[in-house]
């Protein structure tokens, strides 16, 4: 299914007035969710099921030098303890809920699972983006205002 589909399925589900829609397919599962009352609103969430471990294998990229794993290495270390928290969707992210707003989280802030910790522009819709997890945020990835791209690592939380 290709994005082109998927904005199309948005489309279609807020202008049928349904209020929740769930498709699964193979590789991908969405969910989508509208608001009572003729509100534009709509949230979307889009999870890509996990690939076999022979593709990755097989498309593996031979290092360019031995002196570049090293350097990244340690900084790979140091963000595993944490969890991240990565775009569902395409669009430009926001993270206050209006430019007057103070916004959704900051680093240091503690989130629970289905906190909102920012929004997602695409297509005029704002998608609310859900926390899945239960922690506190140790570093935001994306600036205000900045366009995203499916599966972009937005921010980093420490589930302990």
């Amino acid at each position: 299914m290709d994005i082109r589909e998927i904005q199309n399925l948005i489309k279609f589900v807020a202008k049928s007035g349904a209020t929740e829609v769930k498709l699964e397919m193979d590789d991908i599962k969405i969910t989508i969710k509208t608001t009572d009352g003729g509100s534009s609103e709509t949230t979307t969430y889009i999870q890509q099921a996990p690939m076999s471990q022979a593709l990755p294998q097989a498309a593996a990229p031979q290092p360019t030098s031995p002196s570049a794993p090293a350097e990244v290495a340690p900084a790979a270390d140091d963000n595993a303890k944490y969890i991240t928290i990565k775009s569902p969707i395409i669009g430009t992210l926001y993270r206050k809920p209006s430019p007057d707003k103070a916004p959704f989280v900051e680093v240091g802030t503690t989130i629970s699972k289905g906190d909102v910790v920012c929004v997602i522009e695409a297509m005029k819709l704002f998608n609310e983006i859900e926390s899945e997890i239960s922690g506190k945020i140790v570093k935001v990835l994306v600036d205000d205002s900045s366009p995203v791209e499916f599966d972009q690592p937005l921010f980093l939380v420490d589930p302990s």
